[in-house]
């Protein structure tokens, strides 16, 4: 049976590259996109959340912060504006970011500043959540 292979890239650094992947599951514009191999080509936007693939029964889990999603020929591409591995994220930073944006949305300040703090909000949750789904896994590096 066919498999997947993935890269996740920012502008610094290729942040995850994988292959024999059983699925990969990514947060798109419309909602939640499973990848399985033989997917027909795609591309979409990206919104912030949590990249996870599939391999042999482990899961590893990744944050992005959005970009574009391109499936082709069991070849899945991600171009994310930014991307970490659930090992990379500090969680005593992204605690701090949290709660700077609860404060600021609590301040209500310009419509702009809302806004910013509001995808603040989302990105510090997906870190967490995405640190705290890797700590209840007994820290493995990555799952794969």
């Amino acid at each position: 049976m066919a498999k997947l292979s993935i890269e996740v890239i920012t502008a610094e650094r290729v942040v995850f590259s994988d292959s024999d992947l059983d699925v990969v599951i990514a947060p798109g514009t419309e909602g939640e996109l499973g990848i399985l191999p033989s997917h027909a080509p795609l591309v979409t936007a990206l919104t912030p959340g949590e990249v996870r693939v599939r391999k042999a029964g482990e899961e590893t889990s990744l944050t992005v912060t959005g970009g574009f999603l391109e499936v082709r020929d069991n070849r899945v591409v991600v171009l994310a504006e930014a991307a970490e591995r659930a090992e990379e994220i500090d969680i005593t930073r992204a605690e701090e970011a949290r709660r700077r944006a609860q404060e600021r949305l609590k301040s209500r300040a310009e419509a702009i500043d809302l806004a910013r703090a509001e995808a603040a909000l989302r990105r510090s949750l997906v870190r967490l959540k995405v640190a705290e789904r890797r700590r209840r896994r007994g820290g493995q590096a990555g799952g794969i």
